[in-house]
């Protein structure tokens, strides 16, 4: 029967959809072969959409200093070959969720089919935040191997659509099946409120070029009362496997070495404030714990504050404690500092806690396995897209107590993921519960004293965002739009030479999607900015 050929071909991860076949389907109202094979389809596109985000997310935590971005330029960092794995959510999420929302229709599976829009309009939001015009509505068109570019916006408005629609499709009290959800376990209350949250997230980058209908659409969402809260994080969850398959995050390192660690952001967690963010003990891992003395090692020891760089700018690293990382834009070759370089923690990829012994990453000291998180859309990033919202569009709320909010929902957020891990034992005899609280109210105190120093909107805008920023780690795609949508963080790392290019206001097209489609014109420069940024030339480096 052609729908076991499908199944067979959906576990195999060789499923290639086209209109035609569900033509041929028989008795798509038959309950259980045909709820078997959308589950199947839905559990699917739940795995590679993790996998979307976490390589359109990476990007984006490069070029905002959360993550070590390498290079001389953004030119050389970012060629048309550079993005190619967001765009695979062509041949693979999207094309299984229109398989879904066809299953869907005929068979009465609407949850399924709910949970496939809700993640469809997270996709199709950030194909556009990263490339701009992109194709969707003659995407999947069997009769056209050459669709146009649509305009972000309509692509955009078509994501506010299925999310309208996917908010019906969780209470259908006709709906049939019950999906396999790897994200909420089939709890559609909390579908409801992460709806919500995309919505928001929609009218905050619509906000720039439609600011009345953004400030009333987020105040009728905020009047629902209904935004995701502490449990209801929309996070994938990695497993411990190595390989056949591998299940780790992709971050984890099994052992020393992998990607260096963003000098600037590492200071801004352990020497900014004059003391430590509770969060950085959770987020990086020192191999070791003092600053090396050797420029055979780390080169930029033997060498002079770039000229082009101002005064006292953080250079080479970032205090003296053994965070070794790289600047912004640091190009050099690699050096054997594999054991010695700071590596990610615990929180999100799955790595050691660090409780400040020391100790290399070796196969038979290997952290927590791998069994990290991506972390989504987390209630803290609600609020502080509240707190935006409320000082630039004076929506509901107030914008010092809903940072303070976020703040504190993310710090203990991510003790409460350490805590759930193998090395909760560990956590605890280095930071017990009541340090963790001291050291959270120590850490609002002073954010809640900044922020009543400050006297104007612009001073305040900068300290929201740069809360924001800090709580990203993990979430390049957030902090990208935050960066591009408020010129905040400022004052953001030089890289090393004086003339690193344009900042990505939005990327290439992948080289062979311009290569095969003659209605596919490659971008003249990746400073083309998407259409929700109104935002002047050259407004961020």
């Amino acid at each position: 029967m052609k729908n076991l050929i499908y199944r067979f071909f959906i576990i195999f991860g060789l499923f290639m959809v086209s209109s035609c076949e569900f033509d041929q389907l028989e008795n798509p109202n038959a309950v259980t072969l045909s709820s078997s094979d959308i589950t199947l389809i839905l559990n699917r596109v739940q795995v590679n959409f993790a996998g979307f985000f976490n390589c359109s997310a990476y990007s984006g935590a490069a070029v905002t200093r959360i993550y070590h971005q390498g290079g001389d330029t953004y030119e050389i960092s970012y060629p048309a070959t550079a993005l190619n794995c967001p765009w695979s959510a062509y041949s693979e999420s999207l094309r299984d969720i229109r398989a879904i929302k066809e299953l869907g229709d005929a068979g009465r599976f609407r949850r399924h089919v709910g949970m496939a829009k809700t993640m469809e309009a997270y996709i199709l939001m950030t194909l556009v935040d990263v490339y701009g015009d992109v194709p969707y509505f003659k995407a999947f068109d069997n009769s056209n191997f050459n669709p146009p570019r649509d305009k972000g916006e309509d692509v955009y408005k078509a994501a506010l659509d299925l999310l309208v629609s996917a908010q019906a499709d969780y209470i259908d009290g006709n709906s049939v099946g019950t999906p396999n959800d790897l994200f909420f376990g089939a709890n559609f209350t909390k579908w409801a409120k992460l709806n919500n949250a995309f919505q928001l997230k929609y009218w905050m980058n619509r906000r720039l070029v439609d600011k009345a209908g953004a400030t009333t659409a987020i105040n009728a969402l905020i009047a629902k009362n209904a935004f995701p809260a502490p449990g209801d994080e929309f996070v994938w969850r990695y497993g411990t496997s190595l390989s056949d398959p591998g299940t780790r995050h992709p971050q984890y390192q099994p052992q020393g070495g992998g990607d260096y660690q963003s000098n600037f952001f590492m200071w801004h967690l352990t020497e900014a404030k004059g003391f430590d963010d509770p969060r950085a003990p959770y987020y990086f891992y020192r191999q070791v714990i003092a600053n090396p003395t050797n420029a055979s090692e780390i080169r930029c020891l033997g060498e002079f504050l770039p000229a082009h760089y101002p005064q006292g700018a953080v250079f080479c690293l970032p205090g003296k404690r053994g965070y070794w990382g790289r600047d912004f834009m640091d190009p050099q070759g690699i050096p054997p500092d594999n054991l010695k370089r700071t590596l990610y923690g615990l929180y999100p990829v799955g790595g050691l806690f660090d409780n400040n012994v020391g100790v290399s990453i070796t196969p038979t000291n290997p952290g927590s396995t791998g069994a990290g998180i991506e972390a989504i859309m987390l209630p803290a990033f609600v609020d502080f897209m509240l707190a935006e919202a409320a000082l630039q569009l004076g929506t509901t709320g107030d914008p010092k107590a809903l940072m303070i909010s976020g703040i504190t929902k993310h710090i203990n957020y991510v003790r409460a993921f350490a805590l759930s891990t193998d090395q909760a034992a560990k956590v605890t005899a280095f930071i017990s519960n009541d340090a963790q609280a001291a050291n959270l109210k120590k850490y609002t105190d002073k954010a809640t004293a900044d922020f009543d120093k400050l006297a104007t909107p612009a001073d305040k805008m900068r300290m929201i965002a740069r809360e924001y920023w800090i709580s990203l780690y993990g979430n390049g795609m957030e902090a990208y739009n935050l960066y591009r949508r408020t010129g905040q963080p400022d004052g953001m790392q030089l890289g090393q030479v004086a003339n690193i290019g344009k900042f990505p206001r939005s990327f290439f097209y992948p080289a062979n999607h311009v290569e095969r489609n003659n209605q596919a014109p490659q971008k003249a420069s990746h400073d083309v900015k998407v259409f929700w940024d109104n935002n002047p030339d050259g407004f961020i480096k």
